[in-house]
């Protein structure tokens, strides 16, 4: 029997992570074999080139696909989406894929979708139904993709109620639980002494590990929106907490932040340091040193890292900003406002406080499920590639009943 031929697209740094166990499930499976289509901030140096994560991790890039963005502006990012969708289906026409894998809510994976989608390729949206509706454009981005793509895999219930509350076909969405779930379940992390080694941390001293995005429909706001993190940032240093900063995403107004944190670094503030990328396995070990007797570990920032992955460890967390409102979290999550103050009391209470601490240890992980790489190949591998896959269709009917549509 011919193999499935599984397209599988990543565009980011943090995408990848999350796509690794679906791309090594893929792999194993007997009756399918992928294709993996590389793009984005993935070929970008200024981002830290991740591509050769991806090959260290043992897997074949298939094709590498340039989009130029500069990070500035969401005039680029329209660019970068046109750009992308001229490439990508090329890739495609090369490849003629049987079903294409993409994630999330990115601009480059909608450039993705759009080119599956109306090549007649069956495509495969994971983590479709989430929601983050503090002015980031990824829950419009997410939502479209939802309803270009043919089968949905979600990370859990309250997304699959949303997806079908769009009209999708109940056999279309499978609630497969978090993908990094599967790596974190197996310890695929750096234990203490490497990261302690590459990042030059004294572990017997609180870490802070710090991510901050832009919110893209406040792109023009991203380095005022970052200043009250630095500030407090150097007043925790002052106090012996050490910091590991990392760049943000290339969306719009990344490049300002990225800008700040290398001016910042530049003045070699004790006990933090700038990195344009630790990948999956370094950033994850810094999690995981929460779990650590007596250590003392915080993740900090608006990362969606900082509410989807960090529970798995136990690892509190200071969510800064509005992006990732709405979004389903465990109880391990301080949210605050852009003010170094909320923001310095916020970590002083993951590093101290150890009745809070003791909560984030103990705390029901929204996002355990595990085995959702094998249970999305399955499905990959399973589902019949026919009209009825490719021809969608809406369950809602529109009838009006007590004034309302059902």
């Amino acid at each position: 029997m011919k193999k499935r031929v599984i397209a599988i697209f990543t565009g980011n740094r943090a995408e990848y992570g999350l796509q690794y166990p679906i791309i090594r499930a893929v792999d194993k499976h007997p009756d399918m074999e992928y294709r993996l289509l590389v793009s984005g901030a993935h070929l970008d140096p200024n981002f830290g080139s991740t591509l050769q994560e991806i090959h260290a991790d043992g897997f074949r890039v298939d094709a590498e696909i340039k989009i130029a963005m500069d990070a500035g502006s969401l005039f680029a990012t329209a660019q970068a989406i046109g750009s992308g969708v001229l490439a990508i289906s090329q890739a495609f026409a090369e490849m003629k894929p049987d079903l294409a894998v993409i994630y999330a809510d990115r601009f480059e994976g909608l450039a993705a979708v759009i080119a599956a989608s109306q090549m007649n390729i069956p495509t495969a949206h994971v983590e479709g139904g989430d929601l983050t509706e503090g002015g980031a454009l990824d829950d419009s981005v997410r939502h479209a993709m939802t309803k270009l793509a043919h089968l949905h895999f979600t990370t859990n219930q309250q997304a699959t109620n949303r997806i079908l509350a769009m009209g999708e076909e109940p056999w279309r969405v499978h609630t497969v639980g978090f993908p990094a779930i599967d790596l974190i379940s197996e310890g695929r992390y750096a234990k203490p002494d490497e990261v302690r080694e590459r990042l030059g941390l004294d572990l017997a001293r609180p870490v802070v590990l710090f991510t901050q995005h832009s919110v893209t429909t406040e792109f023009d706001q991203a380095t005022a929106q970052l200043m009250p993190s630095l500030q407090a940032i150097e007043e925790l240093a002052g106090e012996g907490v050490q910091v590991v900063l990392t760049y943000p995403n290339n969306d719009a107004g990344g490049r300002a932040i990225i800008q700040a944190l290398d001016a910042f670094g530049a003045r070699k503030i004790k006990g933090t340091s700038v990195h344009r990328s630790l990948g999956r396995s370094l950033y994850h070990g810094v999690l995981a040193l929460a779990r650590g007797a007596g250590l003392r570990v915080a993740c900090v920032g608006n990362s969606s890292s900082g509410l989807k992955e960090t529970p798995a460890f136990g690892c509190p967390t200071v969510n800064i900003g509005s992006r990732q409102e709405g979004r389903l979290r465990g109880q391990n999550v301080i949210d605050v406002a852009y003010q170094a103050g909320a923001i310095r009391d916020g970590v002083r209470r993951c590093l101290f406080d150890e009745a809070f601490r003791e909560v984030c240890r103990t705390a029901p992980n929204p996002y355990w499920l595990g085995d959702a790489g094998p249970k999305i190949a399955e499905v990959l591998a399973t589902v019949a590639l026919d009209q009825n896959l490719l021809r969608k269709r809406m369950t809602l009917r529109g009838e009006v009943r007590d004034g309302w549509f059902r």
